[in-house]
């Protein structure tokens, strides 16, 4: 009920403060015009500015205001320590590539790379030394031309005294480092050793780094030898008006893949979710598509028949939550384990083999696995069932076996290891297949969906949908949108290649693939792009260019474009770092 409920329910400004949160007297505290004048914020006589119209600020428009700020001896004698520290900090998330973001923008609509630069900024500011910072995946959300911001901060850190440890697949970082390590050969237990550890130009001679054939160029993402051309079916925007978009008009051909690039900030995010997401959703409820959506109007809104918003989110926030369920390949393997000789004398149907109903889970764990023991004063402890031993399920479902597996260790094994277990069943195999060619062959069956990172999760989910398209209607499917927010996170560049085998399935069964993308070995093979900016915040919102991505080059104006370039130039990956 309270989910229905939400769908009506909105947020109105406060009427007493005006949004500004803060009482009439605070409100009305002013510092000095003359700041407002120097910085170019307002005209010579204004009455200066209040603190709820400086963090309605942009980063840049605060830094130049509080560095034209003077202040009288009296005021110094308060104020100048906290003023430099103004300054210093905002000069710190300048120099990150916020300098688009406002100061009172809420924390929760912060991407996860404007918030991990936040974080960078602060440790900037904080001047320590000897310290060591591990950072994970920092380029995510970074366009190409702000990654050399990235890079900068990370050697000033480095020259202050401390160590930076980076968790990270961008080319151009990797090229910047002092050493480097790489793991593998493969993932999952097919990884877990050092294959390579040294400066980053003696990479390409590790024999067994498929990191370091990529890094020389001898293997590639290969740019497509034809592109897909758009048909006579569109979806159009008109008036495109969310946040910092600036009423502009999008169109995107459906049956292609099309890429939404532009630098951090330019509106990209605003784009796909709060304007195409949801005024196609808005459709699917019952309302006109431009009810109150961010736009005009939507044209050929009737050609989508259904949407798929494909992001990181979790798969599942409990232990129970796995990928083989996820997947629907775990009904299948019930009924394998429920059809078995000793299964039928005991009565246990494929209900019994399910750790999230009553029957034949553990009901101490009630198939966990793991029970939570609360501890008045401290953290809450987790421990292994003492009943099951961390099997989740009792000892009569754990007597039966199939191909002399117990369901227990069934889930205990890899996709992989699964595939030539379940040879003889094709409603399983086919299902763990596709969740093989989307790189997650490593992954355990039963792998607790709350361990896995954001990018495995939206592979998960990927695979989720490629196996149903399998058995789906061709109308449907012809019909169905695909909306995915920057599904490169995290993979190496062999994954990429999967990753780009998996999207061709969506569209060679007719669907329509969005996606949200700075890599540009995506980009590159995408049939149409459209890029958004020129800059990011204000000076953002409009599109570039719209087009082939051999067009995006041509188009001077376009960052996204300068970048690219050298990508459809087959230059590899090192020779494109070391040529910044």
């Amino acid at each position: 009920m309270r989910v229905f409920l939400s769908r009506y329910r909105g947020y109105a400004r406060c009427t007493e403060c005006d949004g500004g949160r803060l009482r009439p007297e605070a409100r009305a505290v002013r510092l000095p015009a003359e700041a407002s004048a120097k910085s170019g914020l307002a005209p010579d006589g204004a009455r200066g500015k209040t603190i709820t119209e400086i963090v309605a600020m942009t980063i840049a428009a605060a830094r130049r205001f509080f560095d034209a700020l003077t202040l009288t001896r009296a005021q110094a004698a308060v104020a100048d320590k906290i003023v430099e520290e103004l300054r210093h900090r905002l000069r710190f998330l300048d120099e990150v590539g916020l300098d688009y973001i406002t100061l009172d923008r809420l924390a929760s609509t912060l991407a996860g790379g404007e918030a991990q630069r936040i974080q960078l900024a602060t440790s900037i500011g904080s001047r320590l030394v000897g310290a060591l910072y591990v950072l994970d995946e920092p380029s995510i959300g970074l366009h190409a031309r702000d990654t050399h911001r990235l890079i900068e901060i990370l050697r000033g850190l480095r020259d202050l005294g401390n160590t930076i440890l980076v968790v990270e697949h961008d080319p151009e970082l990797i090229a910047c480092a002092d050493h480097v390590l790489d793991l593998g050969p493969g993932a999952g237990e097919h990884g877990g050793r050092v294959i390579f550890a040294g400066p980053p130009d003696e990479l390409p001679r590790a024999a067994d780094s498929l990191t370091g054939r990529y890094w020389s160029g001898e293997l590639r993402v290969p740019v497509p030898a034809t592109r897909r051309r758009p048909n006579r079916e569109w979806l159009r925007f008109r008036g495109c008006r969310a946040h910092n978009l600036q009423r502009v008009d999008v169109e995107i051909p459906l049956g292609l893949m099309v890429a939404v690039t532009g630098v951090s900030g330019s509106g990209k995010s605003t784009l796909v979710h709060e304007v195409i997401h949801r005024s196609l959703a808005a459709s699917r409820n019952g309302r006109p598509a431009d009810a109150g959506v961010n736009c005009d109007r939507v044209e050929g809104g009737e050609l989508i028949q259904e949407i798929v918003l494909v992001d990181q989110s979790p798969i599942g926030r409990t232990p129970r939550s796995n990928p083989v369920t996820y997947v629907k390949a775990f009904d299948a393997v019930r009924d394998l384990l429920a059809s078995t000789p000793e299964a039928r004398k005991r009565g246990y149907g494929p209900g019994a083999f399910s750790f999230n109903v009553p029957g034949g889970r553990c009901e101490t764990c009630q198939g966990d696995g793991t029970v939570t023991v609360e501890m008045q004063f401290l953290a809450d402890v987790e421990l292994v069932c003492e009943e099951c031993q961390g099997t989740r399920f009792k000892s009569g479902v754990l007597e039966v076996r199939y191909k002399g597996r117990n369901v227990h260790e069934i889930l205990q094994l890899t996709v992989r290891e699964a595939l030539a277990f379940f040879a003889g069943a094709p409603k399983v195999a086919r299902r763990l297949k596709i969740l093989d060619e989307v790189g997650l062959g490593y992954l355990r069956l039963g792998q607790s969906a709350t361990t896995l990172s954001g990018g495995e999760a939206q592979r998960v989910k990927l695979a989720a949908h490629l196996a149903r398209e399998g058995g789906a209607d061709p109308e449907a499917a012809r019909r169905t949108l695909y909306i995915f927010d920057e599904p490169t996170t995290g993979l190496h560049f062999d994954d990429i290649q999967k990753l780009l085998a998996a999207f061709r399935k969506l569209i060679e069964a007719g669907g329509t693939v969005l996606i949200i993308e700075h890599n540009l070995e995506v980009i590159k093979t995408a049939d149409w792009v459209i890029d958004l900016g020129p800059e990011g915040g204000e000076a953002g919102g409009r599109v570039v260019v719209a087009g082939t991505p051999e067009q995006v080059t041509k188009t001077p104006s376009s960052y996204t474009g300068r970048f690219l370039a050298r990508v459809l130039n087959h230059a590899g990956p090192r020779s494109r770092a070391n040529s910044r």
